[in-house]
């Protein structure tokens, strides 16, 4: 997760001024009232139809039921109209294809006529998802019917096809999942760049929140009391839980893994100084005193392969997968009848 994603789960007041001290944070944007936004389908597809595929029709009511929660999503990512513009149509264009795909891929599951899924399945999957969708409440199940017009029939045929749907994907990506110790070394030696490590330590902290009447040299004198503590061979983590004002007092001050990029200046010149199981002197600041004490550290440099083995093969399966669905996906398409509008 990004540091700004982090900072997000910063939820007690106390962990937020903690947070603020090591992190820095600007104050947040005031919240704008959202827009309805013109998804441009009724002018891009001016009679409502944007695919036909074998039998079946792709309506611009099917791909805005698709869109409709990406919309903000865009509009965050996108810096201006333009830009929203071009990405707003690229998700369409990729939303007509993988419906168009879902009719192939469904056509081709059907081609063995011993292939069926069992009513059963069907029945278990409408009653989870009324149940997690719509409350276990049925009559807002058959008002949500009512609302896109179709009939219970016509919904159990769409949870059937989202199931083939999502076996026959599945079935793909498990036949590109065996791979050799010779591809997972090449792949490590062409990219060794993406397994660069910045230097990280496993922080810990002691925070003496700034009172009304404290000065510098109050906290300095709690801070150093602790020192002395910690001198006479006191644990730093019950020294926390003990004395640190933040929230994360009852886990021993424990901060985690946090890169010199992540933390203000002030911090991290102090920080990155100091060797597995040292800690640093007072850090005065206006939010209160710290102390920083470094269980653990990893320096700079190329990761080994036996620590990113894990991550290589998930990586390589992921690109295999995508290579071997595209090259599916498109003999389906050249064998089947597609007309875009």
């Amino acid at each position: 997760m990004s540091l700004p994603g982090v900072r997000h789960l910063f939820l007690f007041l106390g962990t937020l001024g903690t947070a603020l001290a090591l992190f820095g944070q600007a104050e947040p944007a005031p919240q704008q009232p959202q827009q309805p936004v013109d998804d441009g389908l009724n002018m891009r597809f001016a009679n409502g139809i944007a695919a036909i595929v074998e039998q079946k029709v792709i309506t611009v009511d099917d791909i805005r039921r698709e869109i409709a929660p990406l919309i903000q999503q865009v509009q965050r990512e996108s810096r201006n109209e333009r830009e929203f513009n071009e990405k707003l149509q690229q998700l369409q264009d990729n939303i007509i294809q993988d419906l168009i795909d879902r009719v192939l891929i469904v056509k081709e599951f059907y081609k063995d006529e011993k292939r069926k899924v069992p009513a059963s399945f069907i029945d278990n999957q409408i009653s989870e998802i009324i149940a997690t969708q719509f409350d276990g409440d049925r009559s807002k199940f058959l008002a949500y019917l009512r609302s896109r017009g179709i009939s219970q029939k016509d919904y159990r045929k769409e949870v059937e096809e989202d199931m083939i749907y999502g076996f026959m994907r599945q079935q793909q990506r498990k036949s590109a999942s065996t791979l050799s110790p010779v591809k997972i070394q090449t792949f490590y030696d062409e990219n060794k760049d993406r397994f660069y490590q910045e230097d990280q330590v496993h922080l810990r902290l002691i925070q003496f929140t700034r009172g009304a009447d404290d000065t510098d040299e109050t906290l300095h004198t709690k801070a150093t009391d602790v020192i002395n503590q910690l001198k006479s061979g006191a644990s730093f983590t019950d020294l926390a839980r003990l004395y640190s004002q933040d929230s994360r007092r009852t886990k021993g001050g424990d901060w985690g893994w946090q890169r010199k990029s992540d933390l203000r200046k002030e911090f991290s010149d102090i920080l990155f100084t100091l060797d597995k199981g040292q800690y640093s002197e007072a850090i005065i600041m206006p939010e209160g005193a710290f102390l920083l004490f470094v269980e653990e550290r990893k320096h700079a440099g190329i990761l080994p392969l036996d620590e990113v083995r894990d991550q290589i093969e998930r990586m390589i399966q992921q690109q295999n997968a995508h290579q071997a669905q595209e090259r599916w996906l498109e003999k389906l398409r050249r064998n089947g009848y597609v007309k875009h509008f």
